[in-house]
């Protein structure tokens, strides 16, 4: 398909920013909108247009992208006074991309399907890197002719791209991913402080172990910025307690205790008490280390 189908992007944040860079590279015309003008500059020199609002981005574009924070960011910018549902055409898309509940998306696209406007969810894995480098990995939910329509959009930002099913379901799936991702951080940082303790070289075995079974994305790329006492975020605490809080309601709605999940989110919340809910989810090590006295370095 040629790149002929403009796309309009909201949402240019940490990811959303490199993510609309690669769309634009890819060749689609896209028209921007951020509720701070300054972040999407970039763009705007790149060759995107600026929209007044969603509304406006929505009335120029074939395909709506959102990726904001929160439930209610993605309705208000969808169903809100100036949201995409009264500038898109009959027949547009909306993808969003954002992680929110599944059980909000499939109320915000019944609303635009009342409108003849199809919506996906799809909701994404591969932090800030892998929205630079073009290589997310995207789980899709929805209309299976609408995900071929946007399948050439979505290569423009990531490598692996997987539709799960009805739409919800990519929404289900991110929440299944940071399920995963926050044991394995949890994992990695009990590891690293056993190994400080024990006092063998933690650099050494984070080398070790990071080719071996006990790897992980977590490790290989999170573990070295610990060493370094680099609590930078590609993805802040703040952000993670709020996909938490999505996942752990997800379950109680279908009775399902997440006995891990929990107590990783508490931990979070320690960090959260000491001001912490801005650095990087590496940061859940210094958790660990409130509690047992030891600091992991290199």
């Amino acid at each position: 398909m040629a790149n002929t189908e403009r796309v309009g992007f909201i949402g240019l944040g940490i990811m959303g920013g490199p993510m609309a860079s690669n769309i634009l590279k890819a060749g689609f015309p896209l028209s921007v909108w951020n509720r701070s003008r300054e972040k999407a500059m970039p763009l705007l020199e790149a060759g995107a247009t600026l929209g007044a609002s969603p509304q406006d981005v929505a009335a120029q574009s074939d395909i709506i992208i959102t990726m904001v924070t929160a439930s209610e960011d993605v309705r208000n910018g969808v169903l809100g006074a100036q949201g995409v549902i009264h500038g898109a055409a009959h027949g547009s898309v909306v993808v969003d991309m954002s992680t929110i509940s599944p059980r909000v998306t499939r109320e915000i696209g019944a609303a635009l399907a009342a409108q003849g406007i199809h919506m996906l969810d799809a909701p994404v894995s591969g932090g800030d890197v892998g929205a630079r480098n073009a290589t997310l990995s995207i789980m899709v939910g929805g209309d299976a002719d609408i995900v071929e329509r946007v399948r050439p959009v979505f290569e423009a930002m990531g490598k692996k791209i997987t539709h799960i099913g009805p739409h919800g379901a990519g929404q289900t799936c991110k929440l299944v991913n940071q399920i995963l991702v926050v044991g394995n951080n949890m994992a990695m940082a009990e590891a690293l402080v056993f190994a400080q303790r024990a006092g063998v070289d933690v650099a050494k075995v984070v080398e070790a172990v990071g080719g071996g079974a006990a790897g992980s994305w977590q490790l290989n790329n999170l573990g070295p910025r610990i060493l370094r006492r680099d609590f930078a975020p590609g993805f802040t605490i703040r952000n993670q307690q709020k996909d938490l809080r999505l996942a752990l309601e997800a379950a109680d709605d279908v009775g399902l205790p997440l006995l891990n999940t929990a107590t990783i989110h508490n931990l979070f919340r320690v960090l959260e008490a000491d001001g912490l809910a801005d650095e990087g989810t590496q940061a859940l090590i210094k958790a660990l280390e409130k509690l047992t006295g030891v600091t992991v370095e290199a």
